[in-house]
């Protein structure tokens, strides 16, 4: 069920959670600079067309490590972050283009990405908010692309410190994006080789479909 927010409301999850990233982001960038999401990364690239230079969306790139990655396999990234900081440290180490834009009021160019990386992003999203958003994303894609998303397990949505979180389990996950017209095609657990209670991750790998009309 999701929680009901004003347009006051939204705009303050909004703002205080870019700023607690936009006053940590240094930090942020050492702490977060090695971690290994070596298996997400090609979970994403496996259901994306081989052998070719792919168009792709780091949704809430941070300070850019995943650009980097897919910029040295010889694809076309392009970085978006809420965060002004974060956008510049993306590109000062990746020299992709990054996009300063929020969350809630994304703008982007339909049927224009072959796939949407959002790797520990959307579930700053408020469910409220999240159809809308997933469309916004669903409109972007071409045909068939693949939006990839790992977010903390859980059933909970509220203010977590500065920032605002929305958790959520396979199930709910599911219904928001068939909803949103993109269908699963490949989930998994994180960290790998733990038992269930040890991996707080879930991420997702789905792919656009045709909305009826």
């Amino acid at each position: 069920m999701s929680i009901k927010q004003s347009h006051f409301d939204l705009a303050e999850i909004e703002k205080s959670t870019i700023d607690h990233y936009e006053n940590n982001a240094e930090s942020f960038r050492v702490g977060t600079q090695d971690h290994d999401v070596s298996q997400n990364i090609e979970a994403f690239l496996r259901a994306l067309p081989k052998e070719k230079s792919l168009d792709i969306l780091d949704l809430g790139c941070g300070p850019g490590r995943d650009i980097c990655v897919f910029k040295s396999l010889g694809h076309k990234p392009i970085g978006l972050d809420g965060s002004k900081e974060f956008c510049k440290i993306a590109f000062q180490q990746s020299s992709c283009p990054t996009l300063n834009q929020q969350f809630l009021s994304l703008d982007l160019e339909d049927n224009s990405l072959d796939g949407v990386f959002a790797n520990a992003s959307l579930f700053h999203v408020p469910s409220q908010e999240l159809p809308r958003v997933l469309g916004e994303l669903h409109c972007a894609l071409r045909n068939g692309g693949i939006l990839f998303s790992s977010n903390p397990r859980g059933d909970a949505e509220g203010w977590q410190g500065q920032r605002y979180a929305h958790y959520m389990e396979l199930e709910a996950s599911e219904f928001y994006l068939k909803q949103s017209g993109f269908k699963v095609i490949d989930h998994f657990y994180r960290p790998s080789g733990k038992p269930r209670d040890q991996q707080p991750w879930l991420a997702i790998v789905s792919q656009r479909q045709d909305l009826k009309t």
